[in-house]
């Protein structure tokens, strides 16, 4: 197991009702709330007029219509209009894209150059924050959760992330409750984005964290059992309560302490999202099984783990490894996410604008090792495609 620092200063508030204590969470001496929020799905659960009514006491700013796939271009307006009526603190009220986008703003707000910076991984010395806190209403990314943000750029089709321990959020309230409204897409994506978060900090090679693989392989085995089941039964609470907590914990960053990560995965499908506009979960389903096949020779002994596990296989490694593969891929299509590039109406050779995103790597590349080289970008996604 590698050394590790585990920080996470996020207050948890989990269960029904508790928006209820919201105004207890709000830092003294905060006098304007910024609400940020989505398409109006909050007015449908009730979340939004809860949330008015438990802050009825603050001056409320509200900025709406962020879509998923937050856009800088859209947020700046979020930023002239916070500057604007000072705005102390920013509350995200929905799902990952939401708090993103409110991360993103509390570091944007006071910064006084290009907002872009936060995300081109320029050397900031950022010392000021608005701070923020989140109610989440859908369970996916795990954002509630970390100090991670992703914001495209709709000008150059970018994608891109950053981190900084100025945007952890300072509560996060749980209530699942408020995922009952979600439509089959949403929880299926819910569902899968959580569980490739998992495999990116489980799927790489072992160094002796048995406590991390555990954990791991709990959320993991949760997600596969209670995720079909939330697709019949769309009022059972018992299945969302599991499913968001198992969405906190694939990102909270617990996870993933002291062992390797990969993340390839993910690269590669936020270049599916910018080019291609298609759901972030869902570039996962189409990556995940490809990758793991293509990388297969340095991936067998956790596959295999895997299989044992989680899935209940018995049989030689080689043999296991495969079964994994296959079962996830299986898995990722019962909550109803394609796992092929060409059900989304995409050739063969657009896929080449993808590949090229990383045309840059010369002897490092992404993955665990740093050896998803741009080759070996382009057999996942030939892999993927068909």
């Amino acid at each position: 197991m590698n050394n590790f620092e585990y920080y996470n200063p996020v207050r948890y508030v989990f269960g029904q009702g508790q928006v209820d204590k919201l105004s207890s969470f709000i830092p003294e001496g905060t006098d304007k709330v910024m609400l940020l929020y989505g398409g109006g799905s909050i007015k449908k659960n009730n979340c939004y007029e809860e949330v008015k009514a438990a802050l009825k006491s603050y001056d409320l700013i509200e900025f709406g219509g962020i879509k998923s796939n937050p856009s800088i271009e859209y947020l700046s307006k979020a930023i002239e209009m916070a500057r604007v009526k000072k705005v102390d603190f920013l509350l995200a009220i929905g799902g990952g894209s939401i708090i993103d986008a409110t991360k993103f703003l509390s570091l944007a707000i006071p910064y006084p150059n290009d907002p872009w910076d936060i995300l081109d991984k320029k050397d900031i010395n950022f010392s000021k924050a608005i701070p923020l806190g989140a109610i989440l209403t859908l369970p996916a990314t795990g954002s509630e959760m970390n100090m991670f943000s992703v914001i495209s750029r709709e000008e150059t089709q970018e994608k891109r992330s950053f981190a900084h321990p100025l945007v952890f959020p300072k509560f996060s309230i749980v209530d699942p409750s408020y995922t009952l409204t979600l439509d089959d897409r949403q929880i299926g994506n819910g569902v899968v984005d959580a569980f490739v978060h998992v495999m990116e900090q489980y799927m790489t090679y072992p160094v002796g964290g048995m406590i991390q693989d555990q954990l791991c392989e709990g959320v993991l085995k949760t997600l596969m059992e209670v995720g079909p089941k939330a697709l019949k039964d769309k009022q059972d609470l018992l299945l969302r309560k599991n499913i968001s907590w198992s969405a906190s914990l694939a990102l909270s960053t617990l996870l993933g302490m002291g062992a390797p990560q990969d993340w390839s995965t993910h690269a590669i499908g936020h270049e599916l999202t910018a080019f291609f506009g298609i759901d972030h979960a869902r570039t996962l389903a189409l990556v995940f099984p490809a990758n793991m096949a293509v990388r297969i020779e340095q991936k067998r002994e956790k596959l295999a783990l895997f299989a044992r596990n989680v899935l209940g296989h018995r049989g030689e490694d080689s043999e296991l490894a495969l079964m994994a593969i296959k079962d996830i891929q299986k898995f990722f299509e019962e909550m109803g996410l394609p796992t092929k590039i060409k059900d989304y109406d995409i050739e063969f050779e657009q896929l080449k604008v993808v590949q090229e995103r990383f045309a840059h790597f010369n002897e490092k590349g992404l993955g665990e090792r740093q050896d998803v080289t741009y080759e070996i970008i382009g057999e996942i996604l030939e892999l993927a495609f068909d």
